[in-house]
């Protein structure tokens, strides 16, 4: 792919596409496998190259990786995953970096998890914490533990109980992972509600796994044990479809559909965004077969909490949406944006600022005051800073307004190679 796109408007959108399979059910779905005794198959796994990240390292380790055009088979050696000598390469995936970290707090002996340069970027304090209270060693560098991570693992770690300071599924699945190698119970306690991939898939590889909504919170109770040998089916990603829904809903004409998706509270709630802003939008069918909906809408601003998005994966498309809107749209706590692929708290506000709107920010607040449609943003150019999903979301406001030019595209191939293939198969 090239490295720089220009994206024309275009006149009508239609269509159904599948995206590619949830990345965090796709990671953890390689390394319970890996974890388990025996071959376990994957099917629907995501092509990114973060999950290839995973993949690669979990070989390292020791686990035997076979893909198929259908499927990937994953044998987990007899003994239980075993040091490297070699690095472990994490490429652009914090997923990979912070889980991994957990597994190998549980395998004896010295790892060294490094990636690239935007990954080192990204504070890793968050997991180094509680895993040393676990008996592991995560050494990084600086006060915020930034990679390369040293991870020194203890086949005797202890389990915890353990209050997420800041709610993040990442951490939760971290501490999770370790667990499942130490002695006595690990408890996770969160005070917003994350994604729950972890414990429902360790639940259905038979750990033994008990999860206690607490108001928005949830507290959560591992039994250390083994994952079975199971084979996995990943849904579509709903953070990807986030992408195809806002285009349909800004775009002038459009009826757009998104199948086979994940619709877990946690994992939709931007939708709930869509549909205070006026959106016609809907999910329909089963929780791990849902499909998203939506087609041309005039929309109105609104107010976005982190909460309602723990992961704020999909603000930056939001923000798109926002900027289409009628009104001004305010983005509340959202510091934590500063700290994904790229700083996406300034990213999010240049490209609605590219887009013809009004943007300023007070602490981790940022408002938008939008144009009222996308037939109103103005053509643009964008670096995105190795990040998929400011390409992603630059996209989507090109297609549905005056075009633009996207630097950095390259990078959709870390979480959604086919990407513009998709989107030039609706106009």
């Amino acid at each position: 792919m090239s490295d720089v796109i220009e994206v024309t408007s275009v006149r009508t959108l239609r269509g159904v596409v599948r995206v590619p399979g949830d990345k965090s059910a796709s990671h953890r779905a390689l390394m319970l496998s890996a974890l388990a005794d025996g071959t376990s198959t994957v099917t629907g796994l995501s092509s990114g190259l973060d999950v290839r990240s995973t993949a690669s390292i979990l070989t390292a380790l020791g686990a035997r990786v076979d893909e198929t055009s259908d499927l990937v088979a994953v044998t987990g050696p007899v003994a239980g995953l075993a040091p490297s000598p070699m690095d472990l390469d994490c490429g652009n995936s914090g997923t990979t970096m912070r889980l991994m970290a957990g597994i190998l707090g549980g395998v004896a002996g010295r790892h060294t998890l490094t990636g690239d340069s935007s990954l080192l970027t990204r504070p890793m304090d968050r997991v180094a914490t509680p895993l040393a209270l676990m008996g592991a060693v995560v050494q990084g560098h600086g006060p915020r533990a930034h990679g390369p991570l040293v991870v020194t693992g203890s086949s005797a770690l202890r389990g915890i109980d353990y209050h997420v300071p800041v709610s993040s599924a990442q951490v939760k699945s971290a501490v999770l992972l370790a667990g499942l190698s130490a002695s006595g119970h690990t408890n996770v306690a969160e005070d917003v509600r994350t994604r729950s991939t972890t414990e429902d898939m360790l639940r259905h590889a038979g750990v033994t796994i008990h999860s206690v909504d607490q108001g928005p919170g949830r507290t959560v109770t591992l039994t250390p044990g083994r994952p079975a040998v199971l084979d996995w089916v990943v849904p579509g990603d709903p953070s990807q479809a986030a992408f195809f829904a806002v285009l349909g809903l800004i775009h002038p004409d459009a009826e757009l559909a998104v199948s086979g998706l994940d619709g877990s509270p946690e994992r939709v709630g931007f939708v709930a965004v869509l549909e205070r802003m006026g959106a016609t939008v809907s999910l329909v069918g089963e929780r791990t077969a849902t499909t998203l909906r939506s087609s041309s809408s005039d929309l109105v601003a609104t107010e976005v909490f982190a909460r309602e998005i723990p992961s704020v994966d999909e603000v930056p498309i939001l923000c798109v949406a926002a900027a289409a809107a009628t009104g001004v749209s305010s983005f509340r706590m959202m510091g934590e944006l500063r700290i994904k692929e790229s700083d996406r708290f300034a990213a999010s506000m240049a490209l609605a600022h590219a887009l013809g709107c009004a943007v300023w920010s007070e602490g981790d607040d940022f408002f938008i005051e939008g144009v009222g449609s996308a037939t109103a943003f103005q053509r643009f150019e964008l670096a995105a800073g190795l990040d998929h999903r400011m390409v992603m979301a630059a996209a989507v406001a090109a297609t549905s307004g005056a075009g633009g030019v996207i630097y950095g595209t390259s990078t959709v191939s870390t979480s959604y190679p086919g990407f513009f293939d998709d989107l030039a198969s609706l106009q």
